[in-house]
């Protein structure tokens, strides 16, 4: 009988914490890209460690031999080369035609791979990252045929950079472009090759070997992109790779057993599990590592929109959310890239970028972040942290009160520190919302300004961080501060209610502060479940409204505006109807406190089916059209990948 409690035990606990591997998440994100015009960087790419370049796979067979790129971020995204090494084979001098061969290309979570069948040749290609500035590449050809093959070998590349130098650096290439910027590429010393150069492209060809039946050649060569001053770099020893292959699948493997064996929702629908792996892949190829004034890692937006090569402050709290269930160091360090710019009166940047000169100071963003520290801690415990960031969060939290309460009520505004009324709206994170539309700007102090608004999403998110920053002081052993902030939390909450909530309607709604009701329906509306302010009665009113298929339960439900609001416009509106999966997830979360299982389940079941690419192979959008499913605007998009995470887990 022991033996058999034994063997149930063992299958219980092997079950529960059930191990995945990559190669069951093939082309999660559909890959490949021909480069004709090097500023279009909207295809997916896949990049890995924080570093600053990426590739993609072939779509060609003209391309088949190579990894296409990299494209390389900095203030601004640019292909260097369709490819900067292309293979080409001859054997016994005749060309063989991989263009011809029979190909196998898959995209797996921090691998690139590519097997190409021709000529009795079996020609296998891996990409993989070896550190924040380098990638590698991997080349094995094998020789299938009962005869020997005696093969030349020759890698070439085409420049597609105008201004920028390509010379012979060691047994490799180097390109120098914008000042610092350098990308080499190395092979290893062992295997000399003999160059060529024209104006913006280059040959290496190798001395030749010869293949008998059976028997394979290996070669791996280094591509390091460096976006400040470079250091000089040689190749690498062909056993090498092994080794780093090796340990590329054990990282990769414990992201996605992080992720999956972690608290919360065990996924079992392999559907659900692909768009895990998905929004693990969209967030690890939107990290980058700190270089030039970026003093910690982050993570951009998205790395396939031009606009979006920094990190912002709101997003960052998100994406720390979604990271901590598999990478908690980099969703620590994703949190303080903001406060290292923390200024003097406590205001964090809207964003912050390589260049410190185009940091945003004109606004920040909702206040999320201790929310996001303590779901770190709750991932990754740790008081050394906490004690790190708790004297910032306090700071910036004293920050709203003093520079966003124009008339010292206990309530606040969204504003600017340049007196524009655009910066105010940014300032919100729904930059464009329709419930803004006749907001007017009333001076704080010389370095800030308030709409004439009370949003209801800002307070309760304050609201929210009162709690958590409760939470972080008794954690710290810090009582009186923790009482401190629990004594505001009641008088906030009646606050609130009574200025926002709206008992005929059932909902929640910003009010001017001539006390004029803003008439617009939004996700700041159900905000206040997230932070549970409402009562039950209060949240089953707006659970209604949430579920009138006239309002929100569209086809990919909860939209930025209710349906049947004359200003909504999905196409054109940003926050004026797209589905945003940060305030899908709000709504969502809020339900799940009320004990509306059944109703969110409902919600999420009808997000995952309807929005265009989430369960097949596409994109991670930064929003959606609420009726039509179709992704829109930013590809790759990281909240969107981080509440995916939360989504699934929470459910």
């Amino acid at each position: 009988m022991k033996y058999y409690l034994l063997c149930i035990l063992g299958f219980t606990l092997g079950t529960a914490f059930a191990q995945s591997s990559r190669e069951q998440f093939p082309d999660v994100l559909r890959l490949g890209h021909h480069v004709h015009d090097p500023s279009l960087i909207e295809a997916n790419v896949f990049s890995d460690m924080g570093a600053w370049h990426a590739y993609t796979l072939p779509v060609v067979p003209e391309d088949f031999g190579t990894f296409i790129g990299p494209m390389v971020m900095d203030m601004s995204g640019s292909w260097l080369a369709n490819t900067m090494a292309k293979l080409t084979i001859k054997v016994d001098g005749k060309s063989v035609m991989l263009n011809q061969a029979k190909a196998e290309i898959h995209y797996y979570p921090g691998l690139l791979s590519q097997e190409l069948l021709v000529d009795g040749l079996k020609i296998s290609l891996q990409l993989i990252f070896t550190s924040n500035r380098e990638a590698m590449i991997g080349t094995r050809i094998r020789n299938l045929s009962s005869i020997s093959k005696k093969l030349q070998l020759e890698w070439s590349g085409l420049t597609l950079l105008k201004e920028s130098e390509l010379k012979k650096q060691g047994n490799g290439v180097s390109l120098n472009f914008k000042g610092w910027h350098r990308f080499q590429l190395a092979f290893p010393p062992t295997a000399p090759l003999t160059f060529e150069f024209g104006k913006n492209s280059y040959s290496a060809k190798h001395e030749g070997i010869t293949l008998a039946p059976g028997k394979s050649f290996f070669i791996a060569r280094n591509e390091r992109y460096d976006l400040e001053q470079a250091k000089l770099i040689g190749g690498f020893k062909d056993a090498d790779f092994q080794t780093l292959l090796s340990a590329n699948k054990r990282r990769w493997n414990d992201y996605l057993n992080g992720y999956f064996n972690a608290p919360g929702n065990r996924l079992k629908d392999p559907a659900q599990k692909r768009i895990a792996v998905k929004s693990i892949v969209t967030l690890v190829s939107n990290w980058r590592s700190k270089a030039k004034d970026l003093l910690h890692d982050g993570v951009f937006p998205s790395l396939n929109y031009q606009g979006f090569y920094g990190f912002w402050s709101w997003d960052s709290w998100k994406q720390a959310v979604g990271l901590a269930y598999f990478h908690p160091e980099l969703a620590k360090s994703n949190i303080l890239s903001m406060f290292d710019y923390q200024d003097e009166q406590g205001m964090v940047a809207d964003c912050v970028y390589a260049d410190k000169k185009e940091n945003n100071w004109r606004d920040t963003k909702p206040p999320l972040a201790a929310w996001a520290v303590w779901k770190v801690h709750e991932q990754s415990p740790g008081l050394a942290f906490l004690k790190n960031i708790y004297p910032k969060l306090k700071r910036y939290h004293h920050w709203w009160y003093t520079n966003r309460d124009h008339n010292k009520n206990g309530l606040c505004e969204y504003g600017a520190t340049d007196g524009t009324r655009i910066a105010a709206a940014w300032e919100s994170g729904m930059d464009n919302a329709v419930r803004f539309d006749h907001a007017l700007l009333l001076k704080n102090n010389d370095k800030a300004w308030s709409l004439n608004q009370e949003s209801v999403d800002l307070n309760a998110y304050l609201y929210a961080e009162k709690e958590y920053l409760a939470k972080i002081a008794d954690a710290l052993s810090l009582p009186e501060e923790a009482k401190h902030w629990r004594k505001q939390l009641l008088p906030l909450k009646k606050q609130i209610d009574t200025a926002f909530y709206h008992i005929e309607r059932g909902f929640y709604y910003d009010r001017l502060m001539d006390g004029q009701w803003i008439a617009a329906e939004g996700p700041e509306g159900w905000i206040p479940l997230w932070a549970g302010l409402p009562d039950t009665k209060k949240a089953e009113q707006v659970l209604r409204i949430m579920q009138n298929k006239a309002k929100f339960n569209t086809s990919v439900p909860l939209p930025t505006l209710a349906a049947d609001n004359g200003k909504f416009d999905p196409l054109k509106g940003y926050w004026r109807g797209p589905v945003w999966l940060d305030q899908v997830y709000f709504g969502l979360n809020g339900l799940h406190q009320y004990g509306y299982h059944k109703e969110a389940g409902y919600f999420l079941e009808k997000l995952l089916q309807n929005a265009e690419g989430l369960s097949a192979d596409g994109p991670i959008r930064e929003n959606y059209h609420p009726i039509s499913g179709k992704g829109l605007n930013a590809r790759n998009f990281s909240w969107s990948a981080a509440h995916l995470l939360m989504l699934l887990k929470e459910n």
